[in-house]
Order: structure tokens, then sequence, then C-alpha cells
């Protein structure tokens, strides 16, 4: 009973310590900052997919090719990230990604035919690229100088901002406001939030960049780790453009309770991703990465066996549980491989990571064109239990 009770007490204290500290460091709170509003935008306009679909008369696959054009832009500006960086540094990198994401949101949420939706969506692809290694190269950068854990908590702020981004575009949609003066009005704020974060972001200790190299060709391990880390990116894609839309459109929800579905999923990735730091090393990386794996194929079972909207947003949660701590793991592991340079590791993970969040809503685009949307789900299911076998595999150093 006592060695019960001391366990419980040194895992709880654990947790407070971990969260403690990142809320208390000041750079941490700056690069958690920068997650956050990527997300509470991104979140903003994911609640918005319906209203753009059925505004410009799109089919499922219409909607699904369309979606194509980010991750076309994330490989466009991949080769030239490294280079970028190692030129401006990862501050600026931070503040001109989060500056043109915003500016590509408003040309999107605004357009009226369907060239400037993807004209809007390609600089989001672009910009995004950018933003994505600049902001986990800097909460790598706060963990080497000052020895402390804080990518789990960094990835929960981008779970966060989701959340608040999905409520607060719920509370828009029951409040009548227009779609586009929901999502400019947060990507002014957005845009002056990163401004006032740039003090901050730039006294973050920099290591020199061993090369501006941005790609590298996988070995066994990181292949691995791309694939397990794609297949977690396709479930926290599914949830962001596709909730809502399988809530409205399938299962008949209002347009209310389909913004919630995103919500459900980005309140348990949040909660997963806050105590990842302290509560990861107790159970183990590759074994947490496993039920991770299961937990999120059968949230993704209940979503489409049980086809109600209070059950699909039970398993929408079940499905943020299972994809929270995939992303903070593997982006720490794919620095740590034998072989690969630490920042050509994370750039090429996040590569390829980003590509499985961005392509996947179109494939499940594609699936549900031909077939419903729930298979298009499906598919999502089987490559989540993949990537709980493929962990038994993978090599985390």
């Amino acid at each position: 009973m006592n060695t019960s009770t001391s366990t419980f007490s040194w895992r709880d204290n654990l947790l407070v310590r971990n969260v403690s500290t990142f809320a208390t460091h000041a750079q941490a709170r700056a690069v958690g900052m920068v997650f956050a509003s990527d997300s509470l935008l991104f979140g903003s306009w994911v609640a918005h997919i319906p209203h753009i679909k059925q505004k410009l008369q799109l089919s499922d696959a219409g909607l699904g090719l369309t979606l194509f054009a980010m991750p076309v832009g994330l490989l466009i500006m991949n080769p030239l990230t490294g280079w970028i960086i190692a030129r401006i540094g990862e501050a600026k990198a931070c503040f001109y990604g989060a500056l043109i994401f915003c500016l590509g949101m408003c040309l999107a949420i605004n357009a009226n035919h369907i060239s400037l939706l993807v004209a809007g969506l390609l600089i989001n692809g672009l910009s995004s690229a950018l933003l994505n290694v600049a902001m986990n190269t800097s909460a790598t950068n706060i963990e080497r100088a000052d020895g402390i854990q804080i990518m789990a908590s960094s990835h929960g702020m981008w779970s966060l901002g989701g959340m608040l981004g999905s409520a607060i575009a719920g509370l828009a949609i029951a409040l009548h406001i227009p779609p586009n003066v929901h999502v400019m009005i947060m990507a002014a704020l957005i845009a002056l939030l990163t401004y006032s974060l740039r003090p901050l972001l730039q006294s973050i200790p920099t290591q020199k960049a061993e090369s501006s190299v941005s790609f590298v060709k996988p070995n066994v391990d990181l292949l691995l780790m791309i694939i397990i880390g794609l297949a977690v990116a396709m479930g926290e894609g599914l949830a962001f453009d596709w909730s809502a839309v399988y809530l409205r459109e399938t299962l008949g929800a209002t347009s209310q309770v389909a913004a919630l579905g995103f919500g459900c999923f980005s309140l348990t990735m949040t909660l997963g991703r806050f105590t990842g730091d302290a509560l990861v090393p107790l159970v183990g990386a590759k074994r947490w990465l496993q039920i991770s794996g299961l937990v999120g194929a059968v949230g993704i079972a209940v979503a489409t066996l049980l086809p109600y909207p209070a059950t699909a947003l039970l398993g929408f949660a079940l499905l943020g549980a299972g994809c929270s701590l995939g992303a903070p793991i593997l982006y720490g592991a794919s620095m740590r491989v034998p072989g690969i340079a630490p920042a050509a590791g994370l750039a090429t993970f996040a590569t390829f990571s980003f590509i499985g969040f961005l392509a996947g809503p179109p494939i499940i685009g594609f699936v549900a064109e031909g077939y419903g949307l729930a298979y298009g789900l499906a598919l999502v299911g089987v490559m989540m239990l993949l990537s709980a076998v493929l962990s038994r595999k993978v090599k985390l150093y």
C-alpha cells in the first residue's frame, strides 16, 4: 500500500514539475504560443470547410483535389527551409512563416472561385513548411540549452490552439458571424501576437547548422518513423478537415455540433501532450506508440460503426488520444538517428509527416467520392493499426 502510494505521488509530482517548468520558462512559453497560434488559425479555418465546400459547390472528390494544394506548397518549400532558416534564423522564420500563413488563410476564406482557394491553400502550404521546421527547431534548441523537456508540451500548445480555434468557430457559427469576418479577425490577432513574441524568440540560443540541407535519404530507422508519423498525421488531418463534414453531412448533426468534432479531438490530444513529457518515460516511447495506434484505430471504429453524432464525438476524442504523442516522440527521435545530421533528420521527418497531415484529407475525399466518407475514415483506421504494428520494430534512439 505504501509503495503504491509513493509511486503515484512521485508520478504526480513529476507531471506537475514538467508542466510547471514549461509554464514558467519564458522562451518555452513563447515557442508554445507560436505552436498554439498556428493551429488556432488552422482550427478556425477547418470549421468553415463545409461552408466553403457548399459555397463553391464542390463534390467530395473536388474538395479533396483542392486540398492537395497545401501539400504541393509544402513540397515546393521544403528544399528551401534549411537554407532560409540558416540565413535568417528560427525567430524570423517563425514570424514570416506565421504572417504569410495568416495572409494565405484570408485569401482562402474569401475565395469566390476555386482558383483563389487553391492559391490561398498553396500559400498556406509554403508558409506551414517553414513555420513547422522553425518552431520545432526552436523547441529543440531550448531543450538542449537548458536541459529540460518541452517538446510534448509545445505540441500540446498546438493542440490547445486547435481546440480553442474550433470552439471560437462554433461560437461564431452560432452567432451567425460570417466565416470570412471570423477568420480575418483571428488572422489579424495572430499576426500581432507573433510580432510581440519576436524578442523572446530571438533570445533563444541557436546552434550553428551543420549544413543547410533540408532533406536526406532515410535509412531504415528513419523510414519506419516516417511511416508511423504518416499514419498519425493522417489521423490529425482527418480530424481537422473531415470531422465537421462527417458529422454535418453524413450523420446530420447541426453546424454547432459538427464544429465540436474537432474540439473533442483536440481536447484529448491536448491532455495527452501536456502529460506526455512526464508520462512517456514511465511507459516507454515504443510501448506508448503501440498503445496510441490501437486507441486511434478504436476511435475511428466507434465513429464509423456507431454512426450517431454522440458516438462520433466519442470516436474523435479517442482518435485525439491516440494521435497525441506520436509527433512529439517521433520529432525528437528523428534528430537522434545515427549517421544523419539532427537538423536533416528533423526536416526529413517533418516533411513526410506534414505530407500525411495535408495529403491524407484529399485522399479521404477521393475514397469518400467512390464509396462514402465512412470508408475514407476507415482507411485512416487501417493506417493507425499499421502504425501500432511498426512501432514494435522501430528503434527510437
